[in-house]
């Protein structure tokens, strides 16, 4: 055979060029197996190091015909929840054009401190819950520069008001300001952010929370702009694009895994999950869908396993979303369970 190749030099260096190759991807392979085998397999997580918060929404509990006052107060009194991450709603705080309405968010806040809580206080166009753009109908016609001018003024306005509030833990710029494909939202713009970062910082020195979204982003975009990274966790969901329920393949390895890889190129002082799902999410609002559809995506046991898995992934903070639906559950439905298990949470802080 010797001679056949010697015939034919090409042939061996096309052997000695594919197995270089071969070399290269095999190495590729064993460092990559080696990062996830080191940093995503084996992680034993401390009880004691965990803490446990929630998205409050004032918008969310009108939505369900409740006294969002009262919403608001069974949260800090009966849950004892101390961690609250907060929207600063600028169609509600800028009503209209150069006019203030602050009377809610001081009232939120004020209670926040009677307890002893710390707030997220997320700020921007772009916030927690649907149609995630809160834009004031007064911008409607507004070119993207006129609207972006206008977002700055009214971060500002918001900074100055709250920053001798020593509660509020950092300020979230923007909700996912990545997660282009979700909300009713324009497509992001990474310079404004920037700016709007660079706004909040030059106003105070709290720590800035960037957020992104766990399993659909990349988070290295978000992660490099954030002293606090948020990421959301979801197991669960109904996708509108396919008109199907999906359940993300995913073990907690993923979230260990990418956060050691994000960390290769990004450097924040924490990393917390924001977004811990705890509500349905279906293809209508989950008032309006059955006890069966609503328990596809979360139910009891499913809000149990979540808990657990978020264990498991390494992080230590977490702020469940979905507190309205449990009190929802609770009035509407006569069926406090879910109300009752993060009550126990809450009130068996590690």
């Amino acid at each position: 055979m010797w001679w056949c190749l010697a015939a034919r030099p090409h042939k061996i260096s096309f052997m000695i060029t594919s197995f270089k190759i071969f070399k290269k991807l095999f190495f590729i392979l064993i460092v990559v197996l080696f990062f996830v085998f080191v940093f995503s397999h084996g992680y034993i997580y401390k009880q004691q190091e965990l803490a446990y918060g929630l998205t409050f929404s004032k918008k969310q509990a009108q939505s369900l015909g409740f006294d969002w006052q009262k919403v608001y107060l069974e949260i800090l009194y009966d849950l004892r929840v101390k961690k609250i991450r907060l929207p600063a709603y600028w169609d509600e705080i800028e009503f209209s054009n150069n006019q203030y309405f602050w009377n809610d968010l001081d009232w939120q806040i004020k209670q926040a401190s009677e307890v002893q809580a710390e707030i997220i206080l997320a700020i921007g166009g772009r916030l927690p819950r649907w149609p995630e753009c809160h834009f004031p109908n007064w911008t409607n016609n507004f070119s993207k520069e006129q609207r972006e001018a206008a977002i700055l003024i009214y971060i500002e306005k918001v900074i100055k008001r709250y920053k001798d509030k020593e509660i509020i833990k950092s300020w979230q710029i923007e909700n996912e300001p990545f997660l282009n494909h979700f909300g009713n939202c324009p497509s992001s713009d990474s310079k404004f952010l920037d700016k709007e970062i660079a706004l909040a910082k030059s106003l105070d020195n709290r720590p800035i929370t960037i957020t992104d979204s766990g399993e659909l982003s990349l988070w290295v975009s978000a992660a490099k702009r954030a002293d606090i990274f948020g990421t959301t966790m979801y197991r669960d969901t109904y996708s509108q694009t396919l008109k199907k329920y999906i359940h993300y393949p995913i073990t907690p390895a993923f979230f260990r895994f990418k956060k050691n890889i994000t960390s290769i190129f990004a450097n924040p002082k924490e990393w917390i999950v924001v977004e811990l799902q705890a509500e349905p999410w279906g293809p209508k609002p989950y008032q309006n869908l059955t006890q069966a559809e609503r328990e596809r995506t979360m139910s009891l046991d499913k809000f149990r396993a979540i808990i657990e898995f978020a264990h498991q992934t390494g992080f230590r903070q977490f702020y469940l979303w979905g507190v309205e639906w449990w009190y929802w559950e609770k009035e509407k439905n006569n069926n406090p369970a879910l109300w009752q298990e993060a009550k126990l949470l809450f009130n068996k802080q590690y």
